[in-house]
């Protein structure tokens, strides 16, 4: 494979900019004058709308600004990628990013596609889903599998650790997921039940389902926030970038708290709606024992027809540890217990009223006992 020395960006067909490789590791961007001119910032404090050359880190991304990160595979994906380079004589090590991102092209989540595009494989492939987990079962434990190829049609642009697909159903594109190596066997129905669970609590999430199986509870699905349309009534592909990519942090280093979060998201939408939206959702991950709170896993997608950013819904809601079992995002300080002081801490500095705050997470925590007593 021959090593890509720059890639135009695109949102839906108009061009963003273009990454080009500077001192063989970092991927300098620049803005298209056009969308400068008509666009939006897709990086709002990386890459603001100025006409200039901005050039990244080495770390945490690799030489990409966090924003294009996004677009490619991780865990899962990146798995599937790999394999398939390795299939065709390629050595994934010697890679570079931007070939990566020309093999993800227009596939990858949120709006933001990469052109020219590089295709490993194409077909069409037929999804039954029993066959898939067993698939993803031999690759992990064998590191090979004779389904190789559709798996990496199915799920060579997803992101996460478990093994999933992206696929239509009904018109409408859905992300199913299926147990890991490490998993419980109804880590599906697990999920699904907390997503009820979350709908309860008052907190926002795409529609999901419980796809039935032959082989366990069944496999979660969730209908994607980023295609199709939007709570925003938008159509077609998103623009989304994950709290990782705005603040250019690895997901992989617990380095952030709640207040920090809270700020970022009135600051990144000036509505403080969304910050109301953003505590509940902490009060649900404290309450429900969801630890893996990580800066990937909080998401902003922006709303075009109102020119401004929003919290997207939430997603990766079920029973889980980070590193040594604490949060990921630390509430108030505390990732090891945190308690009804260390929430309302968080809601007094920025500005959500005691009696307020106080009821909001009360309703929570019983909600969250009373239909999630068997996981806590």
């Amino acid at each position: 494979m021959d090593r890509i020395e720059h890639l135009d960006v695109f949102y839906h067909e108009r061009k963003v900019g273009r990454l080009a490789l500077y001192q063989k590791h970092l991927a300098a961007f620049a803005y298209e004058q056009e969308w400068l001119e008509t666009g939006f910032p897709i990086s709002p404090f990386s890459l603001p709308l100025e006409k200039k050359v901005f050039v990244p880190r080495i770390d945490p991304f690799d030489g990409l600004f966090g924003v294009f990160a996004d677009s490619l595979p991780d865990g899962w994906g990146r798995f599937l990628v790999d394999r398939l380079m390795l299939k065709n004589r390629m050595e994934p090590v010697v890679v570079g990013t931007l070939n990566r991102l020309a093999i993800v092209g227009d596939s990858g989540m949120g709006a933001l596609s990469y052109r020219p595009a590089i295709h490993l494989n194409e077909g069409v492939c037929v999804v039954e889903l029993d066959q898939i987990a067993g698939a993803c079962e031999k690759l992990l434990k064998t590191e090979y599998t004779e389904d190789l190829d559709q798996l990496f049609r199915l799920g060579g642009s997803s992101g996460g650790a478990r093994p999933k697909i992206l696929t239509e159903i009904d018109g409408e594109e859905w992300i199913i997921k299926f147990p890991s190596c490490d998993d419980p066997k109804d880590i599906g129905k697990q999920e699904y039940e907390y997503s009820l669970c979350a709908r309860e609590c008052g907190i926002e999430m795409g529609e999901t389902r419980l796809f039935p199986s032959g082989r366990c509870a069944g496999y979660f699905g969730t209908k994607r926030f980023d295609r199709g349309k939007s709570a925003d009534e938008q159509e077609g592909k998103v623009h989304m970038i994950s709290v990782s990519a705005m603040l250019e942090t690895s997901h992989r280093i617990p380095n952030l708290d709640y207040h920090l979060l809270m700020k970022l998201t009135l600051e990144i939408t000036k509505d403080f709606s969304e910050v109301l939206r953003l505590f509940r959702l902490m009060c649900f991950n404290v309450f429900a024992h969801n630890r893996d709170d990580h800066s990937k896993n909080f998401s902003y997608l922006y709303d075009e027809p109102n020119a401004c950013y929003r919290l997207a819904p939430a997603y990766d809601l079920t029973y889980s540890s980070s590193l040594n079992g604490e949060h990921a995002t630390t509430v108030d300080g505390n990732g090891v217990n945190p308690a009804m002081k260390d929430i309302l801490a968080v809601a007094d500095q920025i500005g959500i009223g005691k009696a307020q705050a106080g009821k909001i997470a009360q309703e929570i925590r019983e909600c969250v006992n009373d239909m999630l007593a068997q996981y806590l």
